[in-house]
């Protein structure tokens, strides 16, 4: 440190020398600063001018500031582009300081630790994760401080960077950290920057000495698994290290349960657009879209959750259906608690607040406000049926006492700032009732005042005055200040007049001022008295928020099915999925005058285990596949669905491999995209998964990729035997359905009107050997020059490929050939290794007659 600085100066860089990785904000007076480089990266990012002050060096440090009642704006702007923030406030009363005033960092504010409403999403959860690995285990640690919720999971063996990678992208995370000695993390962190690129990210090193705090959130430190111990232990002490708070109101910690949920990768997440579109981003044309008829920002999270974890046991969802399924029927009490719901604030945020010491008087108020309406929704449920609702009437605890101090406490409007005032309603406390009548009688005092000073002196124009800068004073005219009496002191000299200050002038200001920052001494004791009551009660009121949350939510999806005239699906154990006019929930919804064709659906795992989808582009195929997706996913979390009549059995996983794009930022192209993506498929589904499949193959040449599409259908239906839905162009493909048992051909109807085709959107039975590509083409608008060429390479290709048609025969039957027919398979290898698509009409007339002389004289011969 050069200790030619000022003291200020030497103050700042000896705390900023402790948090090298944070913007430092340090408070003067009513203004955070940054210096040095500090000062160029803010001005830069926030756009802020940049100043310069004497920090006693030759040249000026450079320096800019903020407000300190605006902060959180600019804070969350630095924090949106992955800055670290360090709060360095002033400790020490200004008046009392001997010299320079003690300052020291109160918190760090990072992605994931983030408490300002201006960076949280009310539909979203804000996570901060902790990744740890320990030889062959790989540990997860996720907390959202804005809520209270901290969960764990843990994989090991070969698959555990996929499993973590899974949860990872569900979690969102918005922050990351991760120990130091992951094998894989060069890997990991580019899928993170690829999937989650929102997520900051960064290394941790644990240092010596640090405090235990996994017994003091949990009640406990028995963990079988000493990883899980270790990495929970490694986020709360991060968190504690950043927030500097008590945090008490993380006090549950849970396991991501992976068997008790559906499994969805991040492909199959992002191919049916449960929670973000594909093309912007954004919630709209999404299933959450669609069923959000949430009232509360906790509610609208929940249903988030329940989207993304697809519940597996029978008896658990048939419970959320009952209860969908009252709340259906009884419409009068849907619309009571969707209107008691509506008055309810983000309790779960509204008291991690108040945890951490960052609640106003306004969260005071919304608390109240919400607490306000819990007899009337306690007194809904109470009759109700369904097992699941009673469960969550009883978790909705009333804290009426709480409730009452708060109505008599707060004032229905109070201001932003809790260190000025004005939140404590008159008649709540005895001794600021009177402070405040001293403070309020002012104006009598001096008017009463000002009548003794005119009677005493002979002046009948002076006034007695008050403003902020000079305080309490008597104004006289120029004229008259020789009639002044020696008592008075001169305090201020104007054009026209001077003020004076009197003894007993004096004693009423100090008397006032004093009154006033007493007052405002008390209402922050007050109101830190009544933070501590809530804390007192927080784990109750943590159950409250999270049983109304989950309230929300049956509700919304009550509201959907009676809006959108779903059906409640019959679960069964059969492995068996039919649906009877299945609808797609979020297509049906975004057609304005066409009415939704609605399609059957059979899948089981005897006769019809593997269905073959054939036709044309843009018949409906890819939708009709998302929609049985999608239909048996909500299913498992309890939602009714848009069908006739369904019976669904659960599913572990789906699988989705649709659609077609490059992955720039790995430098993989779109067929290696997809080959990836199947490859995935392969290992990882079971018996018991649901797999769609789009187009395999369409990524390469088309001998190639017919033979990668027979091969991957092979493989599912021979090894994993699970539910597959599998469209394609390649229709030579339908003859399997004769070869393998369990495969079903299907096809989108199409009918024709001369060279006009029209999408019936039915799927009916059987195949078809036409994919009338050139029709879409002629639909896409392109000129009718090259139409009529199209439609004339078609035919002359149909007709070469009908000459060198290869017949697909059972792989049981090649492997058993005779030898006799060794000269089959020798024109075969000769027929595949033709380039047809790239000969004239003459050439492979050609080729074929040769062919045709060498197979007449290999038959000869035999």
């Amino acid at each position: 440190m050069t200790t030619a600085y000022t003291p200020m100066v030497q103050q700042y860089l000896e705390v900023k020398r402790q948090h090298e990785d944070e913007l430092l904000f340090f408070r003067l007076g009513d203004f955070y600063e940054m210096f040095f480089e500090d000062a160029l990266t803010a001005s830069r990012e926030l756009n802020i001018t940049l100043t310069g002050r004497a920090g006693g060096m030759e040249e000026k440090i450079p320096m800019c500031g903020v407000p300190y009642h605006s902060v959180d704006n600019y804070i969350a702007k630095l924090i949106k582009k992955g800055y670290r923030i360090a709060i360095c406030e002033q400790v020490e009363d200004p008046k009392a300081a001997k010299g320079i005033v003690e300052r020291k960092v109160v918190k760090i504010i990072t992605p994931g630790t983030v408490l300002s409403e201006q960076l949280l999403d009310d539909k979203h959860n804000r996570y901060l994760v902790f990744l740890q690995e320990d030889g062959s285990e790989l540990c997860l640690a996720a907390a959202d401080i804005s809520t209270g919720e901290c969960q764990w999971f843990s994989a090991a063996g070969e698959e555990r960077l996929m499993a973590i990678q899974e949860q990872l992208f569900r979690i969102q995370p918005a922050e990351l950290v991760a120990y130091s000695g992951i094998v894989n993390w060069e890997n990991l962190a580019a899928w993170i920057k690829s999937k989650v690129p929102e997520c900051a990210v960064s290394v941790y090193q644990e240092e010596e000495g640090a405090p235990q705090y996994f017994a003091q959130h949990f009640g406990s430190d028995d963990v079988a698994d000493t990883l899980v111990h270790d990495t929970v232990e490694h986020l709360l002490r991060y968190l504690h290290v950043t927030v500097k708070a008590d945090l008490s109101h993380i006090n549950s910690l849970s396991r991501i349960a992976k068997e008790q949920f559906m499994n969805l990768d991040a492909t199959a997440v992002r191919n049916l657009e449960l929670i973000k579109n594909m093309r912007d981003g954004s919630k709209r044309g999404t299933l959450l879209d669609v069923l959000d008829f949430t009232s509360t920002s906790m509610g609208a999270r929940k249903l988030r959750n329940w989207i993304e974890c697809p519940l597996l046991d029978l008896s658990q969802i048939r419970s959320r259906q009952e209860a969908v399924g009252e709340l259906l029927t009884n419409v009068q009490m849907r619309g009571n608690l969707q209107d008691k719901l509506k008055a309810i604030f983000d309790l779960e945020r509204i008291v991690s607040r108040i945890e951490v010491g960052s609640a106003n008087a306004r969260d005071l108020v919304s608390l109240r406000s919400s607490l306000a309406v819990l007899p009337e929704i306690k007194s809904l449920l109470r009759y109700c049926n369904s097992k699941l609702l009673q469960q969550l009437c009883e978790d909705v605890h009333l804290h009426q006492e709480l409730f009452t101090t708060l109505l008599a406490a707060i004032v229905d409007e109070p201001p932003f700032s809790v260190r000025e005032g004005g939140m404590i309603r008159s008649g709540f406390d005895l001794e600021l009732d009177e402070l405040h009548s001293i403070a309020s009688d002012n104006k009598t005092w001096m008017q009463n005042f000002e009548l003794k000073i005119k009677e005493e002196t002979g002046i009948k124009t002076l006034k007695v005055g008050y403003n902020k800068v000079f305080g309490y004073y008597i104004e006289v005219s120029k004229g008259q200040s020789a009639n002044v009496p020696d008592y008075f002191v001169r305090k201020q000299t104007l054009v026209n007049a001077e003020r004076y200050i009197v003894p007993e002038l004096k004693d009423f200001e100090n008397k006032i001022l004093s009154a006033k920052e007493k007052i405002e001494q008390l209402e922050y004791y007050i109101f830190t008295q009544l933070r501590e009551k809530i804390r007192s009660q927080i784990v109750q009121m943590q159950e409250t928020a999270r049983a109304l949350a989950n309230i929300d939510v049956l509700v919304s999806l009550a509201e959907v099915a009676f809006k959108y005239n779903y059906v409640c699906p019959e679960l069964n154990n059969r492995s068996e999925i039919k649906i009877y006019d299945g609808r797609h929930p979020v297509v049906e919804r975004l057609l304005e005058r066409e009415i939704f064709v609605p399609n059957n659906t059979t899948l089981n795992n005897n006769d019809e285990r593997m269905i073959i989808i054939t036709g044309p582009n843009m018949a409906g195929k890819s939708t009709y596949m998302r929609q049985v997706a999608l239909l048996v996913l909500m299913t498992q979390m309890g939602s009714f669905i848009p069908a006739r009549q369904a019976t669904i059995c659960p599913v572990d996983k789906i699988f989705t491999r649709v659609g077609a794009s490059d992955d720039l930022a790995t430098g993989q192209s779109t067929f290696m995209v997809e080959m990836n993506e199947v490859a995935q498929i392969l290992r990882y589904a079971t018996k018991d998964s649901l797999i769609i499949l789009d187009e395999v193959g369409r990524g390469t040449s088309t001998f190639d990729g017919m033979s990668i599409a027979r091969a991957v259908m092979e493989f599912i239906h021979e090894k994993i035997k699970a539910k597959t839905l599998f469209a394609t162009h390649y229709h030579q493909l339908i003859a399997l359905e004769d070869v393998m048992n369990g495969v079903k051909n299907y096809s989108v109807a199409v009918k024709e009107r001369g060279n006009d085709i029209v999408f019936l959107r039915r799927i009916v039975p059987g195949g078809t050997d036409r994919s009338y590509g050139v029709h879409v083409a002629r639909l896409a608008g392109l000129p009718k020059k090259v139409i009529d060429r199209a439609q004339d390479i078609l035919e002359e290709y149909d007709n070469c490929e009908t000459a060198c048609s290869v017949q697909i025969t059972p792989r049981a039957e090649k492997e058993t050939a005779p030898m006799g027919s060794l000269f089959a398979s020798s024109l075969q290898q000769q027929i595949l290794k033709m380039d047809v698509m790239a000969m004239t009409p003459i050439e492979a007339l050609n080729a074929l007659y040769k062919l045709q002389d060498e197979a007449k004289r290999e038959g000869g011969e035999l």
